[in-house]
């Protein structure tokens, strides 16, 4: 019997799809440079045991299987392989339980994030990671890439709110793993191991969800720097001195110009650096006061706090028109994912301004400057072979100095198709050894996601 014949004994006709047409949307995720195959077929289950069929089914033919969400990722970790089957679970997409007093969540992995996030606001609650795109992003994608967002600096990243998860195996089993209570430490952290994986260990089809209260409205501040080492100076200085901002973000000179060609933001083209900071505390303006003057030792030009709501979503409207304002720049973009220490977050834009130069491309830096997380942007005409290599070139120098200055190729967007080779320079070969016998533990067949990773 064949894969679509097998598939058949036990899905419901309208979860298979085999439509070249159709399955070609499937191929791939909105990452540049990253190889995609097409896929057999493409696969939407709406419950755990369809997921079940679908593993056992693959096992049992020896069928690659790519597990996929909103396909909203960066690194290429959803892109389809040549005759593989596309397993989306979009269609998994119940909040299954939201609990007050364990201040928990339940729910499926297709869920998007901000419809997560709207729910448990009504119950006083709040899911804090908030990657850009959570308008769009499902939670089974967030826990595949570790997705972080604008409030990590104060609240973290996503691996620290999965409490447990059911998880198919690759061969049909389901595995639940972690615990729905405020601790518990019962043998090895398998739901850990989950967490950024990118669906090359199983399968998530159910997520046990940490949430906090509802914290207070925020207020924001920006403030104007004539150099991008005067404000990396500033924000060293408020982390330094015990501050927990809810919000800390940075935008280099290409990024503010960027945006003001776009929005007529009205920012003075002196302007180098521009640094945006919020609290969410119960005395915002005063966190604020003390971090404005902070800003102004060390060299702001200009400090502008927000009084109300309204005026701090003004204030933080440059940083969300970034990534829109540079992709009109040029015809494509490749967006890096580095995490430097915050002490070198200054040597990371500066080195970047450097390789933008070197490689005459236009590269724009907006960073979470509270946790050292750079997102450098690197502008260019994909139709264009000799600009297509230069900004590829860049882009692999950008992961390098990265590196030389003790950080991290990927602090949120996750390895996928895009940064193998430098997943490997990173770990070690030590480190890689150990990460593929891990990966032999849980898919001797090597069908899951393959070609991820390593």
């Amino acid at each position: 019997m064949d894969l679509i014949a097998r598939l058949r004994a036990g899905l419901p006709g309208e979860a298979i799809l085999t439509d070249p047409d159709v399955t070609g949307a499937y191929a791939n995720d909105m990452a540049s440079f990253c190889a995609a195959g097409t896929p057999a077929v493409v696969v939407l289950p709406r419950t755990v045991e369809q997921v079940q069929h679908v593993m056992r089914t693959a096992t049992e033919l020896r069928v690659p299987v790519v597990p996929q969400g909103a396909r909203t990722g960066l690194s290429g970790a959803a892109n389809a392989s040549d005759g593989c089957l596309v397993l989306s679970l979009v269609k998994m997409d119940r909040i299954i339980e939201i609990n007050p007093v364990d201040r928990i969540a339940v729910v499926e992995p297709g869920v998007i994030n901000a419809v997560l996030s709207r729910a448990v606001n009504e119950h006083g609650l709040y899911y804090p990671p908030d990657p850009s795109s959570w308008e769009e992003c499902s939670i089974g994608g967030n826990i595949g890439t570790a997705s972080g967002g604008l409030c990590c600096v104060k609240y973290g990243v996503t691996a620290e709110y999965v409490l447990g998860l059911d998880v198919v195996l690759a061969d049909g089993r389901l595995l639940t793993c972690g615990r729905r209570t405020a601790k518990g430490v019962a043998g090895y952290d398998l739901t850990r191991l989950f967490v950024g994986s990118e669906g090359s260990l199983g399968i998530v089809v159910r997520a046990v969800l940490a949430l906090k209260p509802e914290p207070p409205g925020q207020l924001a501040l920006a403030a104007e720097f004539p150099s991008t080492a005067a404000a990396c100076a500033a924000v060293c200085e408020i982390m330094a001195r015990g501050h927990a901002p809810s919000l800390l973000e940075l935008m280099d000179r290409t990024s503010i110009r960027a945006v003001n060609d776009m929005a007529q933001m009205g920012l003075p083209d002196s302007t180098e650096a521009l640094l945006l900071a919020a609290f969410d505390t119960p005395e915002p303006a005063a966190d604020l006061a003390a971090v404005g003057a902070l800003c102004t030792a060390a060299g702001a030009t200009e400090v502008v706090p927000a009084e109300t709501a309204a005026e701090s979503d003004l204030l933080l409207q440059a940083r969300r028109l970034t990534l829109t304002a540079l992709e009109r720049v040029k015809s494509a973009t490749m967006i890096d994912d580095v995490c430097v220490p915050r002490s070198r977050l200054a040597e990371m834009l500066d080195g970047t301004a450097a390789i933008a130069e070197k490689y005459g491309l236009t590269i724009g830096v907006c960073a979470h400057a509270g946790d050292g997380n750079t997102h450098p942007t690197v502008c260019f005409d994909a139709a264009d072979p000799d600009e297509s290599r230069r900004a590829r070139e860049s882009f692999d120098d950008i992961m390098a100095l990265g590196l030389r200055l003790g950080g991290t190729i990927t602090g949120e967007h996750g390895v996928g198709v895009l940064k193998k080779e430098w997943l490997a320079r990173e770990l070690g070969p030590v480190g890689v050894e150990l990460q593929r016998g891990i990966k032999a533990v849980f898919d001797p067949l090597g069908i899951l996601n393959p070609g991820k990773l390593f």
